[in-house]
């Protein structure tokens, strides 16, 4: 396949219909808490409610980015040590939807058992969740996607599980640079027949890009 025919499967979201915004808005003003961490699959909440999910490398951002679109500083809860998360955490929004935060994966310091551990939790929840509208993988924008994220794409892919991927931290990058990086991640993404066409770009800090991702997870939340 051509670089011309990878990127066309493939666009960047520019705009969005303001009324899905306003949805977006309204729906994350609305209340949302902390309901539980997880080790094992069979711990997981039993209501049923849909979810949408957040993955990415260890201090991608996964927790910032919660917080900034949730509009609370520290319902996720941030940490300078990459891969201290080690639960699935469910986060109750609106009384009857889930934000699912997954442990961050590819952190090389992690013992092998530890990583087997994660490896095994988020498998298990990724083909046993009945309610998953869609995972969220989270990507650096200085850097790209890396061999642990191809990996996750290939465990949604044989799950069954769409992923769209978000770019963080975008205030730290150049253009130029960035280019570069979303032209290599089209190529690889170009492989993986469940990965969503729309990329999002997201800034914790600044808020780009923020709206949009509400209005695209409150469109999931309502899909019959």
């Amino acid at each position: 396949m051509t670089k011309e025919k990878q990127q066309a499967l493939f666009y960047l979201a520019n705009h969005i219909d303001p009324d899905q915004v306003e949805a977006g808005h309204k729906l994350f003003a609305k209340q949302t808490e902390f309901i539980k961490g997880i080790t094992s699959v069979t711990a997981m909440p039993s209501e049923g409610y849909p979810e949408v999910c957040f993955s990415g490398r260890s201090n991608v951002g996964k927790s910032s980015l919660i917080n900034n679109l949730t509009g609370r500083n520290s319902i996720a809860r941030t940490s300078k040590t990459p891969g201290r998360t080690r639960e699935i955490n469910f986060f109750l929004l609106d009384q009857n939807k889930f934000l699912v935060d997954l442990p961050g994966y590819g952190f090389a310091k992690a013992p092998l058992k530890e990583r087997e551990r994660w490896q095994k939790l988020v498998s298990d929840y990724f083909f046993q969740s009945q309610n998953l509208r869609r995972v969220f993988l989270l990507i650096d924008s200085r850097h790209g996607i890396k061999s642990s994220d191809i990996n996750l794409m290939k465990m949604l892919g044989e799950a069954g599980v769409i992923f769209q991927v978000v770019f963080t931290k975008y205030d730290k990058v150049k253009e130029l640079q960035f280019k570069e990086v979303l032209e290599a991640s089209f190529e690889k993404m170009a492989s993986h027949a469940n990965a969503f066409s729309e990329v999002l770009l997201t800034s914790s800090r600044k808020g780009h890009g923020i709206a949009i991702l509400r209005a695209t997870i409150n469109n999931l939340f309502h899909l019959s």
